[in-house]
């Protein structure tokens, strides 16, 4: 787990220094989301077969932009791209591990599962309507919690972020104001708040500012021993972000009819539903400049989806089940070398 943990302080996985002079560098970047669980694919990777990985951790917005500019293998993002925006750019996208998004707080005397929180109220909250712990809303849903009379700090991505976009796409199903005043995006503008990049630095943030609320990937939040609340779902229940929870959410996802692999799991009916789930996702051209190292990377998913299962679950990750991922591959027969055969 420090191994991991010095890797997310990092922001990038370079374990291609361990290679011998010819092997293929494998270059990826985008999401922070999934990157504990790449982090930890690429080291674990490394170590079985030799060949590494390098990836950067830059959001959602930057992995999309460099591969849309062709200056990574692959790029990352936890927003899906639908069919024609990935026509537009020629590549084709894959989901590699689902997982929830969670809201961390700072406040003495309060852990993790002692608030909870609805959809409405946290909408307020980071709409800066509802502006200290003790308000009344808040008092409601929590009888029982000693909450302070102290100003809520909210913390928020500055980059192009694709837990921002499922952050925002929750806020934006549960609340009627958020969706007109703010709306759903990677990045949006935020009424209040402090802008802090990556789950890395929201993490940190929260960390280290008393009275804050903030959102992250559920691993950045139990690597970080941040204190997480609870939350209401579509369903009335509260429930805690847990591997169960987050299970539940992904379990109703009709990944088979379902183009280009677009799922959204955000607000997902069931009693035992996390409401701010979803997938992260691979883009990968149709006619990669590098065939060699998008056949490299490709190898690496398959390892992952192989081998990677119980590394992911240990981070609070879901695993893509078999039916999906025999899915996945099926699609990789899209991924064409210049005389329009499969790389892989």
């Amino acid at each position: 787990m420090k191994h991991i943990n010095t890797l997310i302080a990092a922001g990038l996985i370079s374990a291609a220094a361990a290679l011998p002079a010819f092997a293929t560098d494998i270059s990826g970047a985008g999401a922070t989301f999934p990157y504990p669980i790449y982090a930890k694919w690429a080291d674990a990777y490394r170590k079985a077969t030799g060949s590494g990985l390098n990836y950067q951790s830059i959001g959602s917005g930057g992995g999309i932009k460099q591969i849309t500019a062709r200056t990574v293998t692959f790029g990352a993002s936890d927003m899906p791209l639908k069919p024609e925006e990935l026509d537009k750019i020629g590549v084709i996208q894959f989901p590699t591990v689902m997982g929830g998004v969670v809201p961390v707080v700072n406040i003495d005397g309060i852990k993790s599962g002692d608030v909870t929180l609805d959809g409405p109220t946290l909408g307020k909250i980071f709409l800066g309507e509802i502006k200290s712990w003790d308000d009344a809303a808040i008092a409601k849903l929590n009888p029982k919690a000693k909450l302070p009379k102290q100003a809520i700090a909210v913390v928020h991505r500055s980059d192009g972020s694709g837990t921002t976009f499922i952050f925002t796409n929750y806020l934006s199903k549960v609340s009627a104001d958020w969706k007109s005043k703010v709306g759903n995006n990677t990045a949006v503008e935020w009424p209040v708040g402090i802008g802090a990049k990556g789950n890395e630095g929201v993490a940190n943030n929260v960390a280290n500012t008393k009275g804050s609320v903030g959102y992250v990937e559920t691993a950045y939040a139990k690597q970080n021993n941040l204190t997480t609340t609870n939350l209401v779902n579509h369903a009335g229940k509260t429930v805690a972000p847990t591997a169960d929870t987050i299970m539940a959410a992904a379990g109703g996802a009709d990944w088979a009819n379902a183009p280009g692999f677009y799922m959204i799991l955000t607000d997902s009916a069931g009693d035992k539903s996390w409401p701010i789930a979803g997938a992260t996702f691979i883009l990968i051209p149709k006619q990669p400049k590098d065939g060699a190292a998008a056949t490299e990377a490709l190898k690496f998913f398959d390892w992952a989806y192989k081998n990677g299962g119980k590394m992911a679950q240990d981070l609070d990750y879901i695993p893509m089940p078999s039916s999906v991922v025999t899915q996945i591959e099926a699609s990789w027969k899209g991924v064409k070398d210049d005389s329009g055969k499969p790389i892989f």
